[in-house]
């Protein structure tokens, strides 16, 4: 997997090298100058749609015991984000820190998995729904052309994958995935297994949940949208203004192409290629569609960094929350695991594990 990651990554420097030199990396950064601090407003105003999806994940992962604050999964948003842009994972590591660290807050292990894979459906499915919309609003504008109809199949290929993986997670995958977790445990002795007891019951459960999906989906649509609305901030400060509906096309077919370039560390080169594709079709020059991509990169490095440093931080130094019953000491004096209980959770978390977090 190394080497084709590598093989990725080359494709994708390749790639955005040709861009740059194909349209005028001068002009590229004539742009971004103008722009000037119009960038660090594009990077603030992205805490917003972080916050949005925070508040989706913590609606959809329902009550757990204890249960972590807003501010918790705000923090483990960010830090999922700075690991799927920064970390060659296939856009999917976050999830397992994430899962990792709400596990040293005391939240179940199984609570963790299931909270957090609901959550990533939950995202996919909105953003299929919003690739759908912006392909609506493509029509309207443009009507039909070979652009719309190859979005079109993307579009029916990813419905058909978030059904799957829906459908899979309720009608039994879970389930396997822990059968075989647990039979794995008794033969090698990885007693923190046990934790991952009754995942598929945990998952239908939340599923189950309407008001909790409800919550979840206007939550994760809401903070599309905001993805539509930085597209055009980005595009004022750029000098090239387009309204929202234009935005919202711009970010929800660039979005569907960053996703399909999951191969490729952080869709490098792809969003890039995609941006100047889809902003083509109303006119925005090249060198502008690169300049926005480039803004979306800057800001991708400079939120998530820091919060690669805070993943390392808290994995070390995160106190757990009371437990039921435990009264309510502050979080600094909650109790902190014994010897035992350690190399416990450490087999447990051997399957978690990303990296040096240790």
């Amino acid at each position: 997997m190394k080497w084709l990651t590598a093989i990725g990554a080359l494709c994708g420097a390749a790639l955005t090298v040709w861009l740059l030199a194909r349209f005028g990396i001068g002009n590229i950064l004539d742009l971004l100058g103008q722009a000037g601090w119009g960038i660090a407003a594009v990077m603030a105003f992205h805490l917003l749609q972080v916050l949005f999806s925070a508040l989706g994940w913590r609606a959809i992962a329902g009550q757990t015991r204890p249960q972590p604050p807003l501010l918790d999964f705000v923090l483990l948003r960010w830090i999922r984000e700075g690991v799927n842009n920064l970390l060659p994972v296939a856009q999917v590591g976050g999830e397992f820190a994430a899962t990792r660290l709400l596990r040293r807050r005391g939240v179940s292990l199984v609570q963790a998995t299931a909270g957090t894979v609901c959550d990533l459906t939950m995202e996919m499915l909105t953003q299929i729904l919003f690739t759908i919309s912006g392909l609506l609003v493509l029509l309207e504008l443009l009507g039909r052309s070979r652009v719309t109809d190859e979005v079109a199949g993307g579009i029916g290929v990813a419905l058909l994958v978030g059904v799957l993986f829906l459908g899979g997670q309720w009608f039994g995958l879970a389930g396997l995935i822990e059968k075989g977790l647990m039979k794995l445990s008794g033969q090698f002795g990885w007693q923190g297994m046990g934790e991952m007891r009754g995942l598929h019951r945990t998952l239908t459960g939340l599923y189950k949940k309407p008001r909790n999906v409800a919550w979840a989906t206007v939550h994760q649509s809401v903070s599309w949208l905001l993805g539509a609305v930085e597209v055009c901030l980005a595009l004022h400060f750029l000098h090239h203004d387009r309204s929202l509906a234009v935005g919202l096309v711009i970010e929800s077919l660039g979005q569907a192409v960053k996703a399909a370039g999951f191969a490729v560390p952080g869709a490098l080169g792809v969003s890039e290629g995609g941006f100047v594709l889809v902003g083509g079709l109303f006119g925005i020059p090249p060198a502008a569609c690169i300049a926005l991509a480039l803004i979306k990169r800057m800001r991708e490095i400079v939120l998530g960094l820091p919060a690669l440093g805070a993943w390392q931080w808290l994995d070390r130094h995160w106190a757990r929350l009371p437990g039921p019953g435990a009264g309510h000491p502050s979080v600094a004096d909650a109790e902190r695991p014994g010897p035992d209980q350690r190399r416990e959770e450490g087999r447990a978390d051997a399957a978690l594990e990303y990296g040096d977090a240790s």
